[in-house]
């Protein structure tokens, strides 16, 4: 299956990525996985519009890989002013990495498939992932494979040069 193909898909209830031209099909996220994201992305995305830094998305497909095509959708993400403006905003989806990777993890993932997505995004060109676990209250920051760091509870997440000047204290995240 192709970019073009997947963004002609009719409506469903379930959400679709594509992984090197095949259909990867996921069951929606429960209640707790939407609350954590809007606790991340709308501080999020009041910051980065007050400082007018650029573009947070949500639940956007991303086409990373063309030819076999790979679209992920992560929960939220955020693109630098100059890159959304060097590429304008389109009806389909966006070609690249985002800058800033949000995953939170749903209770069905197993860990090989969380590291081998957070992989695909650093690969592609993200600078930063965001992995967040509401099962043991933590965010796992990723800046490259060898740059790792665990945050709990009593921490504050921050967006480094990538988003600077974001703080969120990691307790706000979760409910």
């Amino acid at each position: 299956m192709t970019a073009e193909e997947l963004l002609r898909l009719p409506d469903s209830p379930y959400r679709h990525e594509l992984v090197k031209g095949e259909l990867i099909t996921m069951t929606l996220p429960g209640e707790e996985h939407g609350a954590v994201i809007m606790n991340i992305a709308a501080p999020l995305a009041q910051y980065v519009k007050r400082n007018d830094l650029g573009v947070v998305y949500g639940e956007t497909g991303f086409q990373i890989e063309r030819n076999p095509d790979t679209v992920l959708g992560p929960d939220t993400a955020f693109v630098r002013k100059d890159r959304v403006e060097r590429a304008a905003i389109s009806k389909g989806y966006r070609f690249g990495a985002p800058d800033l990777v949000v995953e939170v993890n749903s209770p069905s993932d197993r860990m090989k498939k969380i590291e081998r997505k957070i992989q695909q995004w650093l690969s592609a060109g993200a600078r930063i992932v965001w992995s967040v676990d509401p099962k043991t209250r933590t965010v796992t920051v990723y800046e490259g494979p060898e740059r790792v760091t665990v945050l709990g509870e009593g921490d504050e997440l921050t967006g480094g040069d990538v988003v600077p000047g974001f703080r969120l204290p990691v307790e706000e995240i979760f409910i």
